[in-house]
């Protein structure tokens, strides 16, 4: 195994792109008026969906010029005379930056000129229901789908998409899902269509025509002519139904550094969040929410708020009260007036200490399993609390009902879902509903499906305030004591070794929410492996949480891992590189990381090194983080990451999504916690849920080994491993095991 044939991606060795300030915007919002009213295409041009009839095989298809409602689409390509070349994503912008990497895998196939290319975030209809999650799934198991059968399948996965209302960002998989199974074989099947209609044009056989930089070339007669020129000539032709893909090795585009599509309309303030949403006689609501899960509004008196500057009404929903006013500080204002009385739903009397021992009292009666007798036993015990997405953007949409119909705001994870939920709120038929999705001031999970109540909300209060659009915006003590938090989980492991130090036996117990069995597992080879969870009831409203159940996986298998090394008397890579014998590519990851940390080479007095290494989402993500102790407080120096994703599409993308992770893990592993007190959360703002800053955010050195493996997820993958190799490496300072998270020391 390799490492990626370009340098090592870090802080210092990352490629300089051009200043993006100075750049016009390449990300499009879309509509479908737009598409159909201004065509193409009066002028000519070509439309490829990744749509089909029923029971068509292929999902590939010309779209005829201005036809509403011909075939299903899911993402396409529109290239117009002027040879500009439009793709259209079905996924959302929230600060990841995948949109960009999708074109490019599509530009790749497709032969196009990059500076050619614009990029379209598709509406939420059901023709753009993401059908390429199942092989995304799929491919994250290992399973490989024979060719004949690859087409069928997309297809069987769309048509459940499009019943499930799924058009999600998440999960990491808008590269591996739709731009790796879906853009490169619309890629690639326009560039044949192309080429056809090129051999047509210059009446030559088409072996002798080449593609490249969105033109078409014949060498021998100096012909050629732009994709542009050629585009409603290839409409005519037959879309390919396999279209064969290149190969890595004669790839241009992918594996370069490009600049994100969103970032110039973000440097110049033209991007539009949901918070940002202003439309004609516009109200203003903010909102209060009964303070314990399951409690009921029992009593409100409106009158102290009904009297103050720019009131206009007091909304009263069944577990909220919310406040109408003619600016959202009025609105804040007069709701902090209010008393309202809320019930306790029956949980009044819960605290996190009584959370935590009904966890206990769930492992104690799954039980533990029995390790080898003459085996040397290691055993320990591991919690972490609920936690908050916290998103710079709290919770907001704008709503508006009239004339029968219902407008919504906002910027969600699914559009399409959302759009579902509205409706149903509204009590209106999904075709009397539009969204207009916004880009995102983050998500990390909370504006998945299942977490839409701030949506419920407008379109409920929006009745109140109809025909006049409302923009509800929560506060952030709302938004930070109302999530969906990452659930509360109680781990219990045992570990065997033999006599000559190797892991002969390993027994997991968990509890909780979104802990799959699958993050669970050791990457190990254990012979005696033994895994199960302990059913437990959630106290709060729980969803998923950047990178899922891996995020408290990760800290608990890494963490035991290394207590084994410890009690085996090994060195802690080594100890984990003896047990990947069938693993090359894990076995790979954890060599560079030792590599790019130095790891086993003397550091200054009073620092030490802990490593990590965890799979998910496709992705193998290998970490060593440099600590010390300043002041009884843990500092994290350096934090040292290896990365198999397969090939880093977009390598500037991928090194900022990777440090980003790692920021992120680092917080939740320092400082962020929401306990719980009377039955709610404690936690209200930032500043009792803390984030690293610039003067103690550690430096990150990031390598990518390409193993020629499919394409991996990277959006969650770097926050796993983080709080292990901190919590290891504090035990190598300190002698101190620190099994709880938030990491603090006794």
């Amino acid at each position: 195994m390799s490492e990626h044939e370009r340098p090592p991606v870090d802080e210092q060795a990352a490629e300089t792109p051009t200043d993006e300030s100075q750049e016009p915007s390449r990300l499009r919002k879309w509509s479908r008026r737009a598409f159909i009213g201004a065509g193409t295409l009066a002028g000519g041009g070509l439309v490829l969906g990744v749509g089909g009839v029923l029971f068509s095989p292929n999902r590939l298809r010309v779209m005829p010029d201005g036809s509403e409602g011909n075939g299903q689409l899911g993402t396409w390509i529109r290239i117009t005379p002027d040879n500009r070349i439009n793709v259209l994503i079905p996924h959302c912008e929230m600060g990841q930056g995948a949109l960009t990497g999708v074109a490019m895998l599509c530009a790749e196939e497709m032969e196009a000129d990059w500076q050619l290319v614009d990029i379209e975030q598709a509406p939420p209809e059901d023709i753009y229901a993401n059908g390429y999650l199942v092989r995304a799934g799929l491919d994250e198991f290992g399973v490989k789908i024979p060719r004949w059968l690859e087409r069928p399948l997309d297809y069987v996965s769309y048509k459940a998409m499009d019943m499930a209302s799924i058009q999600t960002t998440g999960g990491s998989m808008s590269t591996r899902g739709t731009g790796q199974f879906g853009m490169r074989v619309a890629g690639a099947a326009a560039k044949l269509m192309l080429l056809d209609a090129g051999a047509e044009h210059f009446a030559v056989p088409v072996e002798e025509l080449t593609a490249r930089a969105s033109r078409v070339t014949h060498e021998a007669s100096g012909q050629s002519a732009t994709f542009g020129e050629l585009a409603s000539l290839a409409s005519t032709m037959k879309v390919p139904n396999g279209p064969p893909l290149k190969p890595r090795s004669a790839y241009r585009l992918v594996g370069t550094s490009q600049n994100r599509a969103d970032i110039p309309g973000k440097v110049v303030g033209e991007a539009q969040y949901g918070i940002d949403v202003v439309v004609p006689d516009m109200v203003y609501a903010t909102i209060t929410a009964a303070p314990i899960p399951g409690g009921r509004l029992a009593s409100l008196d409106p009158a102290p708020a009904m009297g103050m500057p720019g009131v206009l009404d007091v909304v009263q929903l069944e577990d909220a009260v919310a406040v109408v006013a003619d600016g959202y500080w009025n609105a804040s204002q007069a709701l902090a007036a209010l008393n309202p009385q809320f019930t306790d739903g029956g949980v009044g009397g819960v605290d996190t200490g009584a959370i935590r021992g009904m966890h206990a009292t769930a492992i104690d009666d799954e039980g533990v399993g029995e390790a080898p007798e003459s085996a040397r036993i290691v055993t320990a015990e591991y919690c972490v609390p609920y936690l908050s997405h916290a998103t710079m953007e709290p919770m907001v949409a704008t709503a508006r009902i009239a004339n029968g119909r219902l407008e919504v705001w906002a910027g969600t994870q699914d559009p399409l879902s959302s759009r579902r939920v509205a409706a149903r709120a509204a009590d209106l038929d999904e075709e009397d509903v539009t969204l207009h999705n916004q880009q995102l001031g983050g998500g990390f999970g909370r504006r998945l499906p299942g977490t839409y109540d701030y949506i419920e909300q407008a379109v409920e209060i929006a009745k109140a305030t109809s025909p006049r659009a409302v923009k509800l915006v929560w506060s952030r003590e709302e938004d930070m004591c109302h999530g969906y938090f990452r659930p509360f989980v109680m781990s219990r492991q045992a570990g065997a070794l033999d006599a000559e130090g190797r892991a002969v036996f390993w027994s997991h117990v968990y509890t909780g929410g979104f802990s799959d069995s699958m993050a669970a597992r050791p990457v190990y080879g254990v012979d005696d492996l033994d895994v199960r969870s302990a059913g437990m009831p959630e106290h709060l409203r729980t969803g998923a949480w950047r990178s899922v159940a891996s995020s408290q996986h990760g800290f608990f298998v890494e963490s035991f891992v290394d207590e084994m090394a410890h009690a085996a008397g090994r060195d802690p890579v080594d100890f984990r590189r003896s047990m990947l014998d069938e693993e090359p590519r894990h076995a790979a990851v954890l060599e560079r990381v030792a590599e790019l940390s130095g790891w086993g080479t003397a550091l200054p007095e009073g620092r030490a090194r802990g490593v990590a290494l965890v799979e998910s989402f496709g992705s193998i993500v290998a970490q060593v983080a440099e600590v010390s102790v300043e002041n009884g407080a843990i500092r994290v120096h350096h934090v040292y990451c290896a990365v198999d994703c397969g090939i880093a599409v977009n390598p500037q993308q991928a090194l900022a999504q990777v440090q980003g992770g790692i920021i992120f893990g680092t917080s939740s592993a320092l400082f962020h916690e929401i306990t719980v007190q009377g039955g709610a959360p404690v936690q209200r703002n930032f500043p009792e849920y803390d984030m690293v800053r610039l003067n103690n955010a550690p430096l990150v050195s990031v390598a990518f080994v390409d193993s020629g493996a499919s394409i991996g997820g990277l959006g969650e993958p770097g926050v796993p491993p983080v709080a292990p190799a901190i919590a290891n490496a504090v035990y190598a300072l300190t002698g101190q095991r620190l099994r709880d998270l938030p990491l603090r020391l006794a």
